[in-house]
């Protein structure tokens, strides 16, 4: 134990991607700090998210895996990354407009991964302890000061003390919901700003070429409020003969849609019928080979809401699933976490080294990743609450009529697009469900610009949080009121 009554600088819980980050991150800013990475988890199934497997899209932006190598040295390479794309392709629900936003990116293995990443940490002098549940912090004076579970493997209970603890638990992390202490962090999430994902990995026989269904070169989203009420459905590509196939709902969503056609259907029967619809995909089986042992069926839960609005308190930081940072609108998590790790490690190091591990001390780490990245979220949440308003019918217009290159270049830095001339075609629409979808889009556009300004405007201390929450709150309820998804929207014609 260290003298000072602790037996680590810095506690990472969770070895998924954002944990194993935070824990590399810290170590390459000081290598001399203690670091203990803890997983539930034994070592050979590192990473493993649910009991089915490492479920993910397994799609991440080159961007991101190049600032990860920037900033640590960590660089991902074959075999966990199984396949390079060109970018991402949307389609319409009609599949007649595809929006292409290019942009290199790779189809990861998520099975492999994390195993480079625990090597290369352990280089770094990190330590692990893994088969550990974790239950809750160890909280004293108002702080954080390590963590309480059970050993998976002796059964006995398990402490650990430290100056830091960085949460990489998940989202539905305990360690968050029962936070003892004072803190403005959100210790739980709405339902509604969750999405239920499945996905298979499938080997398959090409039976024709159509590359609205299946491109070997680029991510495929479909857009289709039938198909995936709520959310979208997606066919990523492994190889020639190889995808990540599934799809996401939001779970109101869904139940309105299945009332409204009268369906009883579930996430896995739209997943399977969704498989079955497409037309390239002939003899499909599930990918069997070591590297994907376990892995190719699995369904989990993710957050599309911006990220927690607070993601410090006294010794404790939040980054990943855990504190909801996927991506509003294609609830994409590798990129958000790998950025949020990075960050994390550093300032928590930072703050160890000025000896203030208070809320205070560690604050930077919230205006360090809203200005790297979080100042976006909350007006892609928006625009992801008003598409989920839309019908088929209006998808396809908005998308064929709405959407300029300007636009997509914008959505593609992950920028929200301004739809500056839908105003001035809006006059011209005749019909009213096309002017509300245009209305619609120029009011989020709006809506966006008013957010990224105040997200500009985060506090820099504690000491303004209050205020700009309230305001924060206040915008977004604003927001919010407008978009009702009405059950019509799944009326088919």
């Amino acid at each position: 134990m260290h003298s000072n009554g602790y037996d680590y600088d810095i506690i990472v819980a969770g070895a998924g991607i954002a944990g194993t980050i935070a824990a590399i991150s810290a170590a390459k800013h000081n290598n001399s700090m203690r670091i203990l990475l803890i997983d539930k988890n034994p070592e050979y199934e590192a990473g493993k998210k649910t009991l089915n497997g490492w479920v993910c899209g397994d799609a991440v932006g080159k961007n991101n895996v190049d600032y990860l190598a920037k900033h640590t040295g960590l660089r991902w390479d074959r075999p966990e990354i199984e396949h390079d794309v060109k970018g991402v392709v949307a389609y319409s629900p009609d599949h007649e407009t595809p929006i292409y936003f290019e942009g290199d990116g790779y189809i990861l293995n998520r099975r492999l991964l994390p195993f480079k990443q625990i090597e290369y940490a352990k280089k770094l002098g990190v330590e692990f302890r893994w088969n550990v549940m974790l239950r809750q912090v160890i909280a004293e004076d108002g702080y954080v000061k390590g963590v309480q579970g059970i050993d998976l493997s002796s059964n006995q209970p398990f402490k650990a003390r430290a100056r830091v603890v960085i949460d990489c638990t998940g989202i539905a992390s305990l360690l968050r919901s029962t936070l003892p202490i004072h803190t403005y962090i959100q210790r739980s999430i709405d339902k509604d700003d969750i999405e239920a994902t499945g996905r298979y990995i499938l080997t398959f026989d090409p039976a024709k070429e159509d590359r609205t269904y299946f491109d070997p070169d680029y991510a495929i989203i479909h857009l289709n409020q039938i198909i995936a009420p709520g959310g979208y459905a997606w066919v990523f590509p492994k190889s020639d003969r190889k995808v990540n196939i599934g799809l996401g709902v939001q779970h109101r969503s869904l139940e309105l849609r299945n009332a409204m056609l009268k369906r009883s259907d579930t996430l896995k029967s739209l997943i399977d019928a969704y498989v079955a619809s497409n037309p390239v995909i002939s003899n499909p089986r599930l990918a069997d080979g070591k590297d994907d042992d376990g892995n190719a069926w699995g369904t989990w839960q993710v957050s599309v809401r911006r990220q927690n609005d607070c993601l410090v308190a006294n010794g404790y930081m939040l980054a990943g699933d855990s504190a909801w940072m996927p991506k509003p609108l294609d609830a994409g998590g590798i990129g958000p976490a790998i950025i949020a790790g990075v960050i994390a490690g550093r300032d928590a190091v930072y703050a160890i080294e000025s000896n203030d591990v208070s809320e205070y001390g560690l604050w930077r780490y919230n205006v360090d990743f809203v200005d790297e990245y979080g100042y976006k979220t909350a007006g892609l949440e928006v625009f992801r609450r008003f598409l989920q308003t839309l019908s088929n019918e209006q998808i396809n217009y908005g998308m064929k009529h709405f959407i300029s290159k300007l636009d997509v270049e914008k959505i593609s830095k992950g920028e929200h697009p301004d739809f500056g001339y839908v105003d001035k075609i809006s006059m011209l629409i005749r019909g009213v469900l096309h002017r509300r979808t245009a209305e619609g889009l120029k009011y989020t556009a709006d809506v966006n610009r008013v957010l990224v300004e105040h997200y500009r405007n985060y506090p820099r201390s504690p000491d303004g949080f209050r205020e700009w929450h309230k305001r924060l709150m206040t915008i977004l309820n604003d927001a919010f009121a407008r978009f009702n998804v009405r059950p019509e929207i799944y009326a088919v014609h």
